[in-house]
């Protein structure tokens, strides 16, 4: 049986170097390339013949590496963050148009997949709820892609009104409704209550020392319920990346959260 020709971009990264590993180590895989910054990304698909690439990058260049690959001819697996539904859309659109798959995910950590699931469950009888994502601290975007994600979950058991709240990104700044016992909350040092993100507060830390964490806060009459997912180290993601490599070759259109290709 060939082997899934893959290549691997920001290859030089903390979670490139980690996937290059991960990639090496599994019999039915060929790491066949390996690119950073300043490399051209499609000359080295089309020369190297890769099949898959995984893309470990940076926000600000995420977008356009997907469009690259899958102008090469490749299938991409994305572990960048930082995509707004609308880059999403776009991009699923182009890979529908080629009839190729491919995953954009914020997170490839299981436990991650599973928290979001429990956190969308345990909205709809806990409304009152806030997220705390903590990260080493060159991760450059703020508020997580898990975050966002997991909020998107979470508004979507709500109100079912996810749709909508995301045709105009400045909605997810709009304050919820205050509850007739809430009092009006007045911020002594601005921001110190976080953002908001389609209604619901979240808020990021960045410090040496962590990797990947995030917390779901809910709080009822006399309890309070919390969940939390940790990723002490990076090869927490490797198999959601490996699972993902395994499966892009036969589907037809990018998904966006691990979640949507575990049944494939």
């Amino acid at each position: 049986m060939a082997k899934i020709r893959v290549l691997v971009n920001g290859a030089k990264g903390r979670m490139g170097q980690e996937v290059v590993r991960a990639v090496r180590a599994e019999g039915d895989l060929e790491l066949v390339g390996e690119t950073d910054f300043g490399d051209d990304v499609e000359r080295s698909i089309r020369t190297k013949g890769a099949e898959v690439v995984v893309d470990f990058t940076q926000p600000d260049v995420a977008i356009e590496n997907v469009e690259k690959i899958l102008r090469a001819g490749a299938c991409p697996v994305v572990g960048t963050t930082g995509f707004l539904p609308a880059d999403v859309e776009r991009l699923q659109d182009a890979a529908a148009k080629l009839e190729r798959g491919g995953l954009i995910a914020p997170n490839f950590a299981l436990g991650a997949v599973l928290l979001m699931k429990f956190a969308a469950e345990a909205v709809r009888y806990f409304p009152d709820v806030e997220v705390i994502e903590l990260h080493h601290e060159q991760k450059i975007d703020a508020p997580s892609g898990t975050a966002m994600k997991t909020i998107e979950a979470i508004r979507r058991a709500l109100d079912g009104a996810l749709e909508e709240a995301l045709d105009d990104r400045r909605a997810s700044q709009a304050e919820p409704p205050a509850s007739d016992d809430r009092p009006q909350e007045k911020e002594t040092v601005p921001g110190s209550r976080g953002g908001r993100y389609l209604g619901i507060p979240v808020h990021s830390v960045r410090l040496p020392g962590y990797v990947a964490h995030q917390e779901v806060l809910f709080g009822g009459p006399g309890q309070m319920l919390t969940l939390r997912h940790d990723s002490p180290s990076r090869s927490s993601f490797m198999p959601g990346v490996i699972l993902a490599v395994r499966k892009v070759p036969r589907m037809n259109q990018l998904y966006y959260g691990l979640e949507e290709i575990l049944d494939l």
